[in-house]
């Protein structure tokens, strides 16, 4: 099953999928674009997401990353003011030489998970949806180390449109990534190379802390990543979990 959370005519609604866009919990049919749509997790957990989990991307940043063996997952916290819905808008600062996109997967606990084995660690996983995690390269410290500046900004994080049921995905660690800068194809990657998967990553995870349901696991991005401009779409799908779709604007959108 496909949810999800959009605001109309005063009221936060839950939704579903329809021919003709999508359908309310009341009945009522609206077109996408009669809607704002909201970031389908509710009540929203912890957000952790993932730095260099696709060995292509690794080697598309090689030249930044500092030497030495990577003997655990990379693996940062985000605020829940990073979030916005499909449809929605990210900016991007006066001054910023290189922002790129992320289309990654994300990953939605639905049962509480602590010290999870690997062997038991799909169980926990409620739902999937789609991310698209924006970078500013110009803001990263020498490691990759993604400061404050580049994965805590106001907006930085679509999420959606759907929340996708665990039991409707039988292989999340097969499915086909793109995205789309202005109808341009400009990355394709499968969640089959990731570098940790999402089995090892709830064990990892669960082993030093509680994963509780509504917490979402961003999983990385392949390689693909290119500088995006104010006006420019951005289109982010995931085989199976939907099309999320985002805008670029300029700091003067936001009275900055």
């Amino acid at each position: 099953m496909k949810r999800a959370r959009v605001a109309y005519a005063g009221a936060v609604h839950d939704a579903v999928p329809h021919r003709d866009g999508l359908q309310l919990a009341d009945g009522r049919v609206l077109a996408e674009e009669a809607v704002v749509w909201l970031p389908p997790v509710a009540p929203l957990g912890t957000i952790l997401a993932l730095g260099l989990n696709y060995a292509d991307h690794v080697k598309e940043l090689a030249k930044e990353l500092t030497t030495g063996a990577k003997d655990e997952p990379l693996v940062f916290l985000k605020g829940p003011n990073t979030l916005i819905g499909h449809r929605g808008q990210t900016r991007r600062p006066r001054g910023a030489s290189f922002m790129h996109y992320e289309c990654e997967l994300a990953v939605v606990i639905g049962r509480t998970a602590k010290n999870v084995r690997r062997a038991d660690a799909m169980a926990h996983v409620g739902g999937y949806t789609v991310a698209n995690d924006y970078a500013i390269r110009d803001y990263l410290e020498n490691y990759y180390r993604p400061n404050l500046r580049v994965k805590n900004r106001d907006g930085c994080t679509a999420l959606g449109p759907w929340l996708v049921d665990a039991t409707d995905v039988p292989d999340p660690g097969a499915l086909e990534l793109t995205t789309h800068v202005n109808g341009e194809l400009v990355q394709r990657g499968n969640t089959r190379d990731l570098v940790t998967g999402i089995a090892e990553l709830i064990e990892y995870l669960s082993s030093f802390m509680t994963l509780s349901p509504g917490d979402i696991i961003l999983t990385g991005t392949p390689e693909g990543v290119k500088d995006v401009q104010p006006g420019d779409e951005v289109v982010c799908a995931i085989e199976g979990l939907g099309r999320l779709v985002n805008t670029i604007v300029a700091d003067d959108a936001f009275g900055r």
